[in-house]
């Protein structure tokens, strides 16, 4: 504005070129007028005088009801805006805001009505002065914004010097409360570039030196600055009588859904250097300090220009810059031009587009060139011009465009005082917009308008020819700032998402660095590069939510995430495993997501390609606990290889790689290695404590699943420890001595904690020793030939059914191969067929009465199912041996037992039909072990789980599958109540 600009007085207008709403609105404003006239005399004479200014007032009046109010209102006000020139008016009124802190007893509330009065005289007058022309949008924006500042100062002055009497902070001035205070507060926005809107809100962002303010315990300055921070919106923005000053957003700050309202200079740098993003360089380009320690806001930017300007730009930047574009094209008004309901801000050709296509510019060379680091728009597109980036009829054509639109925007807001940027869809409330604007008509308004936004529309498009991934395939994705973009949301849904806004919110996360994983700004490159695919891969799983919320936990706890993220990227086959995962398997995701090293060994594609030998495992784990530094360390370090080993013997279950019956072979050769060298570990940790005892030996026995080499995912080990020594053994020659009985008590009951006992890294296996002699009654450990006498002379049917799978499978080589002898010879004994079938069968009913299954998918319990199976082989192997027929090798799995036996008893389409059973089954429940916890049910499973399980059992479909497991079943279970029936 210049200086005679300045002095021009609203009462000396010689034309006016407004025209009003309608003749009945001026007919009801000139009745208003009279009205203040009445209130203010010295206004009646002025009107009369002045027929230009009556009738500027009445058109002016007529269409803005908000402009009419306050005249109303205030009739004073009035007169002294149409008699005092705008310039030392707004001076004035700047400089009341600016020291309306001051004065004794201050309140809140004294501050708060200071500060609307002033900020209702300064709306008032610019806008009156704008919209006679006598002051230009960019003087109005700017001298909004100089306000602003003066009445964030003024209320952070007030609140630093409460907490300063209050004796919470410290200050060097009360005089000069921010001075030396270390409080920045920086403008963001159009208020740090000076370029306000008339009804805009303000956005602030808040740091402090903690140092500076001599806080009397450091520890509270987090609190104390949320309390003053809410008591600084609620000054401003709360609606009183009076109105109120700004709406104000502290939402710019670092990571504003997981910081405190204001964050100390040290961490927000942290952040800024290992986390901040190429949308938050681009916001503080137009960072300026308006309020509190202005010279440590100038040092703060400063020290944060290598964040915001950088040397160099790699591809992710560039990414995200694209992003940053493709925002505006989420929002509402973003489709073709046209001016009704057209979002002159956001919409297509609106000032957004020109705001980033200087702001782009800015990022790619302000890093080089110091003349393209300023904060206002028009400057800049002056220096982007000078600087060669762009023609001088871009800079001008650009430069006209930016202003004629800002004009129309303080236009729609200048209606009520509201915060819209859009046009009305009205032709009435259309025609007030073009009136205001100072056009004859709607359709001379529409046409310039429209001009102006195809202008910026091209000049747009020729900055941003090419379009990334995130925009061309798949539509919008962009998870920049802190709102969901309509568009983006639109993209996700129609990538297969149920719930757009929580994948939105998830992604943001994973943007924003939360996760330690995510932290690094490489690795939310990589991850900005793999959004669109891995979206994409997601969204075509069935249950895409909830496996891209698993993936999301996956995340949360994953160290770091650069190595994944690239890996992911150059891997389409391993991105589409994580898919499988998330989607099928509800219990891995939850291991990945509590434990993510067991993601490591996916690392190398070729463990998932082949099984390892068991020799090759038993290698690996030897090398792996080489640098236990201790014995609590080495059971950690068991739980991190078997936790490791069973996700990767569980990945080539799910993909296919191995079937049900070489899953369990794989996991029962993991248990023995595992379970081997905790018992090595164990006996010599008691050795340590209680020595040794002469010519004694010991083994562990896996029964049940483990002895048979059929154990699930997450199965329990059933275990009995044999021992025997030399005669009557002395005691242990340790330094606390035990006899032999309870020297191998102590060896199995720390053998137990040491596989069941929960570490930092979990539990190894649960442990089951029940099938020891006489059960829980009985001593937990056994000497060899008690456990002889036992099962000669004691034991029940069952626990010699148990005994065929009985296998020693560690402990010292020779006391091993006696007690396999010794089982061998026990099960080798013959028994009466009658007996032996009528125990089973009895044995069968009473499983079935006191657990009947859960439902059909129940395996193990429904009649014709694995139990069924199990105790058919069992029952083979004692009808065998009293028929003095040949044995195999107890512990062997019930599938080998049905190939060696089942030709005597059965029939061969029966001997078929209980081994197809068997495989299916067994394939079908060491997927569902896997996959998840608790009972199976197909109308809650997730979508490719049932998928897995279609594939396992060659079915179609899940319908096909039942049918199949019904036919089966039912063939089972007369073949087993055949088989424990006397023969005819």
């Amino acid at each position: 504005m210049t200086g005679q600009e300045q002095q021009t007085r609203l009462a000396a207008l010689a034309t006016c070129a407004l025209k009003p709403m309608s003749q009945s609105e001026a007919r009801s404003v000139n009745a208003d007028l009279k009205a203040m006239a009445k209130a203010e005399p010295l206004l009646q004479p002025l009107l009369e005088r002045a027929p230009a200014l009556r009738d500027f007032l009445v058109a002016a009046f007529s269409l803005s009801p908000y402009l009419r109010d306050i005249a109303v209102a205030h009739p004073a006000l009035l007169l002294r805006v149409v008699t005092e020139p705008l310039g030392p008016l707004l001076d004035d009124t700047i400089g009341q805001a600016r020291e309306s802190w001051r004065g004794l007893d201050v309140t809140d509330g004294v501050l708060m009505e200071r500060l609307r009065r002033a900020k209702r005289t300064a709306a008032f007058a610019l806008a009156l002065h704008d919209l006679a022309r006598l002051t230009e949008a960019r003087d109005s924006a700017r001298l909004l914004s100089l306000f602003a500042a003066a009445a964030t100062s003024a209320t952070i002055d007030h609140l630093l010097l409460g907490a300063h009497r209050q004796v919470k902070i410290r200050l060097r001035d009360e005089d000069r409360p921010s001075a030396g205070s270390g409080v920045i507060v920086l403008g963001m926005g159009k208020l740090g570039a000076d370029e306000l809107n008339y009804s805009s809100d303000i956005d602030l962002v808040v740091f402090y030196e903690p140092e500076a303010l001599g806080f009397a315990d450091v520890l509270d300055a987090s609190d104390i600055f949320a309390r003053l921070l809410r008591r600084l919106v609620r000054i401003l923005q709360e609606r009183t009588g009076d109105g109120y000053v700004f709406r104000t957003d502290l939402r710019l700050r670092p990571d504003p859904g997981a910081t405190p309202l204001a964050i100390p200079v040290e961490a927000a740098m942290i952040y800024y250097e290992g986390r901040g993003q190429n949308w938050e360089r681009a916001a503080y380009i137009k960072a300026r300090p308006v309020a509190g320690d202005l010279e440590a806001g100038e040092r703060f930017l400063k020290a944060l220009r290598p964040f915001v300007f950088r040397k160099y730009l790699d591809y992710a930047a560039i990414a995200d810059i694209h992003s940053i574009k493709r925002q505006i094209h989420a929002h509402k008004g973003h489709g073709e031009i046209a001016v009704k309901g057209h979002n002159v801000k956001l919409g297509r050709g609106g000032i957004r587009e020109i705001e980033f296509f200087v702001q782009t510019q800015q990022l790619i060379a302000g890093g080089r060139a110091a003349a393209l680091r300023g904060r206002e728009t028009e400057a800049m597109l002056a220096a982007l011009a000078e600087a060669g980036w762009i023609d001088a009829g871009t800079r001008d054509e650009l430069t006209q465009a930016y202003w004629f639109l800002r004009d129309i925007e303080h236009r729609i807001q200048m209606v009520r005082d509201e915060q819209s940027h859009t046009l009305p869809t009205t032709e009435g409330e259309l025609k007030r917009i073009a009136l205001m604007a100072g056009f004859a008509d709607t359709k001379t308004f529409a046409d310039a308008l429209s001009r102006v936004m195809r202008t910026v529309e091209r000049r747009y498009v020729q900055l941003f020819e090419r379009e990334a991934e995130l925009s061309s395939e798949l539509g919008n994705l962009v998870f920049t700032g802190q709102k969901d973009d309509p568009d983006t949301l639109e993209t996700i849904h129609g990538l297969g998402f149920e719930r757009p806004h929580d994948i939105a919110r998830v992604m943001r996360t994973w943007h924003n660095g939360r996760y330690r994983a995510t932290q690094s700004v490489e690795a939310r490159e990589r991850l900005t590069e793999l959004t669109p695919r891995l979206l994409k891969v997601f969204g075509e799983s069935r249950r895409a939510d909830e496996a891209l919320l698993r993936f999301d936990a996956f995340l949360s706890k994953l160290p770091a995430g650069i190595q994944l993220f690239s890996l992911l990227g150059n891997n389409p086959a391993l991105l589409s495993l994580i898919v499988t995962i998330m989607s099928a398997a509800p219990r891995l995701a939850d291991i990945i997501a509590g434990k993510p090293h067991v993601f490591d060994g996916m690392l190398d594609r070729r463990v998932l390609d082949e099984m390892p030998e068991r020799a090759d495992l038993a290698h690996r784990l030897d090398d792996f606990l080489s640098t236990a530094r201790h014995y609590e360390d080495r059971l950690d370090r068991l739980r991190i290889f078997a936790s490791e080993q069973r996700f990767l013997i569980g990945i080539r279950l799910l993909t296919g790689v191995i079937d049900g019956p070489a899953t369990g072979h794989a996991l029962t050769d993991l248990a023995e290695i595992l379970v081997a060298a905790t018992f090595e570990a164990v006996r010599l940790e008691i050795a340590e404590a209680h020595g040794q005892i002469a010519g004694s030996s010991a083994t562990l026995v896996a029964m049940g699943k483990a002895g048979s080499r059929e154990l699930t995912a997450g199965s329990d080990i059933d275990l009995i420890l044999i021992y025997d020594h030399d005669g009557d053994a002395a005691d242990s020659d340790g330094p606390r001595p035990l006899d032999a009985a309870r020297y191998h008590a102590r060896l199995t009951q720390r053998l137990i904690a040491a596989l069941s006992a929960p570490t930092a890294e979990g539990v190894l296996y649960e442990v089951d020793m029940r099938l020891r002699p006489s059960g829980n009654k009985g001593p937990v450990a056994t000497r060899l030939p008690a456990f002889v006498k036992y099962q000669r002379e004691e034991a029940w049917t069952w626990e010699h059914m148990a005994l065929t799978r009985a296998r020693p499978i560690a402990g010292d080589g020779d006391m091993m191969q006696a007690t396999a002898d010794a089982i061998q010879a026990i099960i080798a004994e013959p028994g009466d067929t009658t007996v032996l079938r009528k125990d089973v069968r009895e044995m069968r009913a009473l499983v079935e009465a006191e657990k009947p299954p859960e439902n059909g998918w129940d395996f193990k319990l429904i009649p014709g199912g694995l139990v069924d199976i199990e105790f058919s082989a069992q029952l083979m192997f004692l009808l065998a041996s009293a028929e003095s027929e040949a044995l195999p090798a107890c512990g062997l799995p019930t599938a080998g037992v049905l190939e060696q036996l089942g030709p005597r008893f059965l029939s061969d389409a029966d001997l078929t039909l209980m081994t197809r059973a068997l495989a299916l089954m067994t394939d079908l429940s060491q997927i569902i072990r896997l996959c998840i916890d608790g009972p199976f049910d197909p109308k809650q499973a997730p979508a490719g789980l049932i998928e897995r399980l279609c594939r396992a059992g060659d079915a179609p479909d899940i319908k096909v599958l039942e049918a199949e497991l019904r036919r089966l079943t039912k063939a089972v279970r007369r073949i087993f109540l055949a088989l424990v029936s006397e023969p005819a």
